[in-house]
């Protein structure tokens, strides 16, 4: 008798029930299978971690937006938020701060929109919602599909998703391929 893992174990619910689950239906489920709460809610691996550094490099003065050329005004790995304007410079440091924040953030927003996920599938969506925000992940037909469970249909998605200011933007290209990589488990 081989042990289902725990993907298997929510897909199984997710086909039983012929809906979604819920984030309270999958918390409930992790109650029961780690009852003394040791499995620690999913985070960012290094090598997500990097992908998002690489991809959005540092800036240590505030710039505008590349897709748009104007707002919102960014400053260290991509980071937004209404203390950046033009004219701000910051340090190493606090561009380190503001990437662990901002990181943080996207994790949970992940962990509730698309509650099962491999490291892999992880890492892509977080990269995924840190770039295109929390509310195009919410709404995407990428999030659909990975929380009904078809995964070649999300990662298919990645691809759509390299248009800014109605242009196809390379850097966009190449990282929604890294992130699909990551996703597909082939990175």
């Amino acid at each position: 008798m081989s042990i289902m893992t725990d993907k298997e174990i929510f897909a199984a619910i997710r086909a039983r029930r012929g809906a979604p689950l819920l984030q309270a239906d999958v918390d409930a489920v992790n109650a029961v299978l780690y009852p003394a709460g040791e499995k620690a809610p999913m985070t960012i691996s290094q090598r997500g971690i990097d992908l998002i550094k690489r991809c959005e490099g540092l800036r240590l003065s505030a710039y505008p937006d590349p897709g748009t050329g104007g707002a919102p005004w960014t400053i260290g790995y991509g980071h937004t938020g209404p203390e950046v304007r033009k004219g701000l410079t910051i340090t190493q440091a606090q561009a380190d701060t503001f990437l662990v924040a901002d990181i943080q953030r996207f994790e949970a927003d992940v962990r509730a929109l698309c509650p099962i996920t491999t490291q892999g599938q992880f890492d892509a969506l977080v990269s995924f919602a840190y770039n295109v925000g929390q509310s195009a992940l919410s709404g995407s037909t990428m999030r659909k599909k990975h929380v009904a469970g078809n995964y070649a249909g999300a990662a298919a998605e990645f691809d759509r998703w390299v248009y800014a200011g109605g242009r196809t933007m390379a850097g966009l290209v190449a990282r929604r391929a890294e992130e699909r990589a990551l996703y597909e488990g082939r990175a």
